[in-house]
């Protein structure tokens, strides 16, 4: 058995927690509204619609702020279409992923689903096939109090007080050739200066998102964020990172490593973004908004679900809707503990997506709601990581991973909030084979008496939970952790994440 040691000390934080870093992101997309979050023949189904099996799971997730509607969908879309009597509402394509939007969930249904849930509003505006003035439309639209055409239609269309949206992402992944108004670097930088500008002159308290780097591997990056935040830097508040990762060719070793990546992707962002402020002499940072990121089984969309054809645009069609494993679960509670490390520069993250579109929670038209596995880890994260992120001093063993190289067998996050009395751990084993004894020198610590812990983890490590089987796989009460002395002492189990909770 392999042995590893964290050391806490409260007078060493890396940052508070901003509760907007769990957020998640509901797009226009498969059956992740329509099938998901709303289906008014449900058994379920509330006067409006929205299946509250739904609601519930999302409750229980503690999900903060919600990125909306998309995404590849929304470089395509016209807001207006998503307001107004519902009858009235025209049917469009979307090309993003050549299916039929029937418009019949709007901005109105989303926020009275998001007071449901107890979530925000994060909205996105298209600069993709539009511009600034639809951007500002939306904005005063949303926001404006009163007395104006728009504000007026807002209160006309049954919503009396505005939106007050606070967080908006200026457009969606404008460096992929895949997006609708794909655009360079430069030019899409010299918009989203414009478009932030001219928002700030009619809201001044909103925070903007300009477009990153839809992933770390896009030959663009780095540069990509240099050029639009040497446009953007003093109009915006957050640059975005987008990541999604998969176990390719049967290389768990490297899968189990991910957060090795995401780590990277973070302090790269973080150093470019730094490196723009010192050239123009500025006293401000930017900070980042991890909006999109999950386990995403990419490959299987190129190869299987790719819906093409003129004359073949389903409504809400099975997209996208990967069934996650024991160790989809563990990478992505390590993908998780990656967010809370750098608490200090990303301040907001949306996981992508909540509900059937590669998502935590799964429905069945007619039928139940179920968790996937990793639903746990971030219902668990949200609930426990309170308070300030901890520096942590981690020694522990490492191993080879053809991806990645030389990585740690232990990763690791704690939290502390000092007011309620409360901290956590939270850790993955990567390893394959062996347990692992961690020993947490809590002892500068004041006032802890008591330790419980939970695992993820399983003999089959490929083991889901299906709609025949909806908890095959649950959290399991960890029974080795132990505080004595000053010191906790937990086992984890080979592919494994573990919650450890102090009080």
């Amino acid at each position: 058995m392999q042995n590893a040691r964290l050391t806490l000390d409260p007078h060493f934080t890396v940052g508070p927690i901003n509760r907007n870093i769990f957020g998640g992101f509901v797009e226009h997309l498969g059956r992740h509204v329509y099938d998901g979050i709303y289906e008014p023949g449900h058994a379920t189904a509330d006067d409006e619609g929205f299946r509250q099996d739904v609601v519930e799971l999302v409750r229980e997730m503690g999900v903060s702020t919600i990125r909306y509607p998309g995404g590849n969908f929304v470089s395509g879309f016209r807001w207006e279409d998503s307001v107004g009597p519902r009858e009235e509402r025209p049917t469009r394509l979307d090309l993003a992923w050549h299916s039929t939007e029937t418009n019949q969930v709007g901005m109105h249904e989303f926020a009275s689903w998001l007071r449901k849930v107890d979530s925000d509003l994060m909205l996105a505006v298209n600069l993709g096939t539009r511009g600034t003035l639809e951007a500002l439309e939306l904005l005063e639209y949303a926001n404006l109090p009163k007395g104006t055409a728009l504000a007026d239609q807002r209160m006309a269309n049954g919503r009396p007080d505005p939106f007050d949206v606070k967080i908006w992402c200026l457009g969606n992944e404008m460096d992929g050739p895949w997006q609708l108004g794909h655009r360079s670097a430069e030019d899409y930088g010299k918009l989203a200066s414009r478009t932030a500008k001219a928002m700030r002159q009619l809201d001044p308290s909103i925070q903007l998102v300009a477009c990153g780097s839809s992933s770390a591997h896009m030959p663009t990056f780095g540069e990509w964020e240099r050029v639009v935040l040497s446009h953007t830097y003093d109009d915006v508040d957050y640059i975005s990172c987008h990541a999604y990762y998969e176990e390719k060719n049967g290389d768990l070793a490297s899968f189990l490593a991910s957060a090795v990546d995401m780590d990277h992707f973070i302090e790269s962002v973080v150093a470019t973004a730094d490196h723009v402020k010192a050239v123009r002499g500025s006293s401000k940072t930017i900070n980042i908004s991890f909006d999109e990121w999950n386990v995403w089984y990419i490959s299987r969309f190129e190869n299987v679900d790719k819906i093409q054809g003129l004359d073949n645009w389903p409504v809400a069609p099975r997209l996208l809707e990967d069934c996650y494993s024991v160790a989809d679960a563990v990478v992505f509670g390590n993908l998780m503990i990656s967010l809370l490390k750098h608490a200090d520069r990303v301040t907001s993250a949306s996981l992508a997506q909540l509900v059937n579109v590669i998502a935590p929670i799964m429905t069945e038209p007619d039928g139940p709601a179920w968790r996937q596995t990793t639903f746990f880890p971030f219902a668990i994260t949200s609930r426990l990581a309170q308070g300030s992120v901890l520096e942590l001093k981690l020694d522990a063993g490492t191993y080879e991973s053809a991806e990645y190289g030389v990585v740690p067998l232990v990763d690791a996050v704690a939290t502390h909030d000092d007011a309620a009395g409360t901290a956590a751990v939270f850790l993955v084993n990567r390893s394959q084979t062996e347990e692992i004894t961690v020993t947490i020198d809590i002892a500068a610590l004041d006032g802890f008496t008591g330790v419980s812990a939970e695992s993820l983890y399983d003999t089959d490590v490929y083991a889901k939970n299906t709609l025949e089987e909806p908890e095959r796989v649950t959290m399991k009460p960890n029974t080795t952790a132990t505080l004595d002395g000053g010191a906790v002492t937990v086992t984890l189990p080979p592919v494994s994440w573990t919650a450890v909770a102090l009080a």
